[in-house]
C-alpha cells in the first residue's frame, strides 16, 4: 500500500467515527492552541517592550537619587545636583559618556481656558530629546537659548495636549502653570506604552523650573532629581556605568564600604528582568499546553489499540491477501499521526483565531500584540504530527504482529 493510499484510508477511518476522533483530538487541540497562542503573545509582548526601551534610549542609563530606605525619592532632596550632571561630561573622567541631561520634575496645576488638569511638570534640557525620543508632531523642543534665557516656554506631551486644548492647535498658545504663563512651542507625538499614560507631561527648560516652579537649593548646589546619561556606544554601558558611579562616589564623599546616595539603573536590566517575568509565565503555560499534548498522545494510543481490536477480522483478510507487515505497520501510524495532526490543525486555527481576536486590544493604554508567524505553524504541526507517530507506535506494532490465521477466525 502506498502512503497515499494510507493517507485516504486514515481519513475514511477517522470520519467513519468523527466523535471518537473528535473527542481523542481534544487534548492536542487544547495543547497546541495554548502553546502556539502564548509563544505568538509572548513574542509580540517582546517586541513591544524592546521597542519602549529602544524609544527611551538603547545605551541610555538614569541616576537616580536615593532615600535612606533604599528607593527613589519623590521629590529633589539635593543629593543629586546639576553640578553632578556637570561633572558626568567631563571626557577625561568619563570618555564613555556622551550625553548627559538632568532633569527634575513635580505635579502642578495645569491650567488653559477654563480646563484644569494636575500634570506632571518636567524641567529638562534639550539633550533629554537625543537620549529618550521625544519625537515632535507638532513645533519644537526646547532649545539651549530657553535654557540660558529661563524663557517661559512649554512642550506638551500627547495627553497633556488633548486634556487641555482637546483638538485645537496648542502652539502658539498661552498655559499657566503654578499661575505663571507659559507659551507653548511644541507637542510630543503619542507615545503611549504599557505604562499608563506617558505622554500626560509639560516640559520646561530646567533653569526656569528651577528659577520659577521649585526653587531650591543644597549645600551640594542645584538639586535635580534625575540625571539621564547616554553612552557612547552599547558596548559602552557597562563602562560608562562604573565611571558615573566613580564620579558621584568622590563627589559626594562616600568612602569604601558605604552604600551609595544614588543608583544608576541600566535598561538592559530592566529588559532581562522583564524577559525573565514573561518566560516563567511561557514556561507555565507551555507546562499547561505539554501536560495536555501528552494527555492526547496517551488517548490516540488508546483509540488506536481500540481500532486494532475491531480491525482484526480486517488486519486478517489484508494479510490473507498478500499485505505485509510493514503495510499493516505503515497504516496505523499514518492513521494515528494524521489524527494527532488534525487535532494540531484544528488547533493552529484556534490559535490563530484568538491572536487576530487580542491583537490590537487594548488593556488601559496598551496595545495587544500577537503575531503568529510561519515558524511557529510549521513547529506547531511538526510536533502533532510528532506525537501522532509515537502514540501509534505500540498499537501499529501490535497491528502487524497479529496472526493472520487468528484474525480471520476472530469474530
Amino acid at each position: 500500500m502506498s502512503l497515499w493510499e494510507s493517507i485516504i484510508s486514515s481519513w475514511q477511518a477517522i470520519y467513519s467515527n468523527k466523535l471518537r476522533s473528535t473527542l481523542t483530538m481534544l487534548g492536542i487541540v487544547i495543547g497546541i492552541s495554548a502553546v502556539v497562542f502564548v509563544v505568538s503573545f509572548g513574542r509580540g509582548h517582546q517586541a513591544n517592550i524592546s521597542g519602549i526601551f529602544q524609544q527611551m534610549g538603547a545605551n541610555a542609563l538614569y541616576v537616580m537619587e536615593l532615600t535612606t530606605g533604599g528607593s527613589s525619592s519623590t521629590p529633589a532632596s539635593g543629593k543629586l545636583t546639576l553640578e553632578d550632571a556637570q561633572a558626568l561630561t567631563n571626557r577625561n573622567r568619563a570618555p564613555s559618556v556622551h550625553i548627559v541631561a538632568p532633569m527634575t520634575n513635580t505635579r502642578a496645576t495645569v491650567s488653559y481656558g477654563n480646563e484644569k488638569h494636575i500634570l506632571q511638570i518636567s524641567g529638562v534640557t534639550p539633550e533629554i530629546a537625543q537620549i529618550a525620543s521625544y519625537p515632535i508632531s507638532n513645533g519644537t523642543f526646547i532649545s539651549y537659548q530657553d535654557i540660558l534665557k529661563r524663557a517661559s516656554v512649554a512642550v506638551l506631551g500627547s495627553d497633556a495636549a488633548s486634556d487641555l486644548f482637546g483638538k485645537e492647535n496648542p502652539v502658539g498658545k498661552s498655559i499657566r502653570i503654578t499661575g505663571r504663563k507659559f507659551d507653548v512651542i511644541g507637542v510630543v507625538d503619542d507615545r503611549t506604552t504599557m505604562f499608563g499614560r506617558p505622554d500626560d507631561f509639560v516640559m520646561i527648560p530646567l533653569s526656569t523650573y528651577q528659577s520659577k516652579i521649585l526653587t531650591q537649593t543644597s549645600a551640594r548646589g542645584r538639586p535635580v532629581q534625575t540625571i539621564g546619561v547616554q553612552a557612547v556606544s552599547t558596548e559602552e554601558v557597562d563602562a560608562a556605568k562604573e565611571q558615573i558611579t566613580a564620579i558621584l562616589r568622590q563627589r559626594h564623599h562616600i568612602r569604601e564600604g558605604q552604600d551609595d546616595d544614588f543608583r544608576v539603573v541600566d535598561l538592559r536590566e530592566i529588559i532581562n528582568r522583564m524577559n525573565q517575568v514573561l518566560g516563567i509565565f511561557r514556561m507555565f503555560i507551555g507546562s499547561v499546553g505539554a501536560i495536555s499534548l501528552v494527555v492526547g498522545g496517551i488517548g490516540i494510543m488508546n483509540i488506536m489499540l481500540v481500532s486494532v481490536t475491531e480491525r482484526i477480522r480486517e488486519i486478517g483478510i489484508r494479510k490473507a491477501v498478500g499485505a505485509k507487515r510493514r503495510d499493516i505497520l505503515s497504516q496505523f501510524l499514518v492513521e494515528s499521526a494524521m489524527l494527532s495532526l488534525s487535532g494540531g490543525a484544528i488547533g493552529l486555527i484556534l490559535a490563530w483565531l484568538g491572536c487576530l481576536l487580542v491583537t490590537g486590544a487594548k488593556l488601559g493604554d496598551y496595545s495587544v500584540n500577537a503575531p503568529m508567524s510561519i515558524d511557529i505553524a510549521i513547529i506547531a504541526l511538526s510536533v502533532s504530527i510528532f506525537i501522532g507517530l509515537v502514540s501509534g507506535i505500540y498499537p501499529a506494532y501490535r497491528a502487524a504482529r497479529l496472526d493472520p490465521i487468528e484474525s480471520l477466525r476472530h469474530e
